[in-house]
């Protein structure tokens, strides 16, 4: 998707453009457009509760002649108890409740299939949207916490060739109800006990889905507001739960900067030169890694939380020691604490070249960053035994 200073920094991208996500897909330059065969422009996505404003609710209140107060009822349903069903609103006016649940709760997405890992502790879901486009997000189990990935676009257009939903090129845009119906659903099941564990409460959201989460800004940033929010205007998982994850959007990370939000930001480096990064990301070739990290380190001042450096770790390419220097040498320049990063084995794509990198080596580069003072973890991966890498589940089944 392209995406130019001018539309980051202000609102100046018309409104279709910026809901569909759809963009001309240039042929010329540095970067490249990476468009899905089926990205005709297709319809928005019904309008629900969390799409409105404060106005369009008491529009559509007034059209079903209910009192303002029956919205933040619905509101409280929503957030609250996450729960859309309105036949069973006992506070609400039975004659109601099925015009209110098309007006406010139009369905966003249903289940297609499901894969479970880690002993029942990792569920990956396949859902479908209106017009039959598909996502993906993953409910992951932990000791202390529970932590949901999910989707902001369908596809994505940075085409890192690395990844799966790369392969799949953009589609469109998803709207800020379909980013909080995966939140909505699996807060419920987590309620619930539905997965292994026991009844427990989503703690922890990461935008680190299908998609670039910068090049659908606007729907993002309503999602994590009221993600963010306490009922009945929001779920009430914390801000500093929320991570945001970005291939290098520099105008998008400056953008976060001035949102007043405590919100983690990620950043997908996955390699520490341009030379190697122009392989492996092609947005380095518009905002390259000294771009990048300043962007980054301007984040980290501006919140005064350290940002995650996202780094896939693949065999032969990006594994070795001479890579890990050069890494802790670029973090280490801004001479302060300011970055944990996140080397991650990789979750290869079948019959991709790509590939994890040997036991050896995971251990090789951690201890070369840790022996530079550079804060990193090796990320516990989740679902190796199943479709577990982005995109894998929605590739399989197109």
């Amino acid at each position: 998707m392209t995406i130019s200073n001018d539309d980051m920094a202000q609102d100046t991208v018309p409104h279709d453009a910026a809901s569909s996500g759809i963009t001309p897909g240039g042929t010329t330059g540095a970067f490249r457009d990476v468009l899905a065969k089926d990205h005709a422009r297709r319809g928005k996505p019904p309008l629900h509760l969390v799409d409105m404003s404060a106005e369009q609710r008491g529009e559509a209140a007034q059209r079903l002649n209910l009192q303002p107060f029956r919205v933040k009822q619905l509101a409280n349903h929503y957030f609250a108890h996450y729960d859309t069903d309105t036949e069973h609103f006992s506070d609400f006016p039975a004659d109601m409740r099925s015009r209110a649940s098309s007006a406010f709760f139009p369905p966003l997405i249903s289940e297609v299939t499901r894969q479970t890992a880690d002993e029942g502790t990792t569920v990956k879901t396949l859902w479908e949207l209106f017009d039959g486009a598909r996502i993906e997000s993953v409910l992951m189990r932990y000791p202390k916490r529970t932590t949901l990935c999910i989707s902001s676009q369908v596809g994505c257009g940075m085409g890192c060739p690395f990844c799966a939903t790369g392969q799949l090129g953009l589609t469109r845009n998803m709207s800020t109800g379909e980013i909080l119906e995966q939140v909505r659903i699996a807060a419920k099941a987590t309620r619930d006990g539905d997965i292994a564990g026991g009844p427990g409460r989503l703690s922890n959201v990461v935008f680190m889905g299908m998609g670039e989460p910068m090049g659908n800004y606007r729907s993002v940033m309503a999602a994590v507001r009221q993600m963010s929010a306490l009922p009945p205007e929001g779920f009430g998982i914390s801000a500093r739960n929320i991570t945001v994850s970005t291939v290098g959007v520099v105008p998008g990370i400056n953008k976060l900067a001035k949102e007043g939000l405590p919100v983690r930001l990620a950043v997908s480096l996955h390699a520490p030169t341009d030379a190697l990064r122009d392989e492996l990301v092609p947005m380095n070739k518009r905002f390259n890694t000294t771009k990048v990290l300043d962007a980054a380190h301007a984040y980290y001042l501006s919140s005064k939380r350290r940002v995650s450096i996202e780094y896939a770790l693949m065999r032969g390419i990006n594994d070795q020691a001479e890579h890990a220097r050069e890494l802790a040498k670029r973090l280490n320049h801004y001479g302060d604490d300011w970055a944990h990063v996140n080397p991650i084995p990789l979750n290869p794509i079948e019959g991709s070249r790509w590939t994890a990198s040997k036991p050896e080596d995971e251990r090789q580069f951690l201890d070369i960053l840790h022996r530079a003072g550079i804060a990193a973890t090796l990320r516990d991966t989740r679902g190796s035994d199943i479709d577990g890498a982005c995109g894998q589940l929605a590739a399989k089944h197109q």
